[in-house]
């Protein structure tokens, strides 16, 4: 008899059995027989023909596994109320491209993501599926409103070539024309591709295939919200066969982690700056538990007079890291001989906090972060 570990008795507890079902998009069968095979990280892999990628599925929640008693209800629904398991079963079509399973390692709103939940994804995607020959690929179902942060983070974190696939949806799986099906169907689709490979991770949604590192929500409702406004999608999915408009390669200033060993991220602030901002809100930050800071700053990372004392005065008094960035949404804020604050390049806020929480973590000074930020625009 096979003596399991307890990494894999463990890893095999979070196998996706999903939840009870409210009334989900119309199911189709399947055309064939299918059975489930053990690998073995103890996941119980549902396929039809054994030639097909092997596609490791890891469910967070979000609205792709929202529900509501309304089918026409696009906003306030619960999000995360269907487990993976039902999701994949509603999406056959899957197992024509590749054979799946799912690990739910949570089932909330993407809001409520931590980055303690983040470590977790990255080992887990590093040990299922980077270090497993025979796995070609993941992909990882999550929220939209946040989904940004989590790409950008295993983007830097999760260390080989293979594809790995962020997907959501923009409206819950009980809503009338959903788009989450397809949207899995896709993710999956990508992920076994072997033309997806060494090109960091991606964002997949709404027949767009997009860098993870450069990828944002731009839109709080519709459908085609997730772009790269100046870098432009890496590619498009159409009759669910993707296609990519460049040769691999990894998006410039892309900085990788090893956090097998990290325990913890750093707590990061962002702080949003406006007229009449008040410098006590720098200083609240600082005293309630902050070892860095990143600025939405106006315009390219600016900030008034008063404020930029402030900064001065933490930086100096608390060696503490100060990224400038732009509440823009795009454009850059360029490095600058200022011993105080660190430009964020092209980076938004929300990328230069996980960034900066990802240096800190390796305990970086001020000239090695400032350094990791260069690459990111015109230093």
């Amino acid at each position: 008899m096979t003596k399991l570990s307890f990494k894999t008795v463990t890893l095999a507890a979070l196998v996706a059995v999903g939840n009870a079902s409210p009334a989900l998009y119309p199911r189709a069968a399947a055309s064939n027989s299918t059975y489930v095979f053990t690998n073995s990280h103890g996941l119980n892999f549902t396929q039809m023909n054994t030639t097909l990628p092997n596609v490791t599925i890891l469910a967070t929640g979000g609205t792709i596994a929202g529900s509501s008693d309304d089918n026409t209800a696009t906003t306030g629904y619960k999000a995360g109320a269907i487990g993976i398991q039902q999701l994949m079963d509603a999406v056959p079509e899957m197992l024509d491209v590749a054979n799946v399973a799912g690990i739910q390692v949570a089932n909330v709103g993407s809001p409520d993501v931590t980055s303690s939940l983040l470590l977790r994804m990255a080992k887990t995607l590093n040990e299922v599926v980077c270090d497993d020959p025979t796995m070609s690929g993941a992909v990882i179902t999550h929220g939209t409103d946040t989904l940004e942060e989590t790409a950008f983070f295993l983007d830097a974190t999760v260390n080989c070539g293979k594809p790995i696939v962020v997907v959501g949806a923009m409206r819950p799986a009980t809503a009338i024309s959903a788009d989450g099906p397809f949207n899995l169907l896709q993710a999956v689709t990508v992920a076994a591709h072997p033309t997806a490979r060494n090109r960091g991770a991606l964002v997949v949604l709404n027949d767009r295939i997009v860098s993870a590192f450069y990828a944002s929500k731009t839109d709080a409702n519709t459908m085609d919200t997730f772009k790269a406004v100046e870098m432009g999608n890496l590619g498009a999915i159409v009759s669910n066969k993707p296609y990519f408009f460049y040769p691999p390669v990894m998006p410039t200033g892309k900085t990788t982690f090893d956090v097998r060993t990290v325990a913890s991220i750093p707590r990061v602030d962002i702080l949003y700056s406006y007229q009449d901002m008040h410098n006590d809100t720098l200083y609240d930050a600082v005293d309630n538990g902050a070892k860095g800071i990143v600025i939405a700053g106006s315009g390219s990372g600016s900030v008034s007079t008063s404020f930029s004392t402030a900064i001065d005065d933490i930086a100096s008094t608390h060696s503490l890291p100060i990224v400038l960035s732009s509440r823009t949404g795009n454009g850059e804020v360029p490095l600058t001989d200022s011993t105080s604050t660190i430009g964020s390049g092209f980076l938004n806020p929300q990328k230069a906090r996980i960034l900066l929480g990802l240096l800190l973590a390796e305990n970086k000074g001020f000239k090695e972060i400032k350094e990791a930020f260069a690459t990111n625009g015109v230093a």
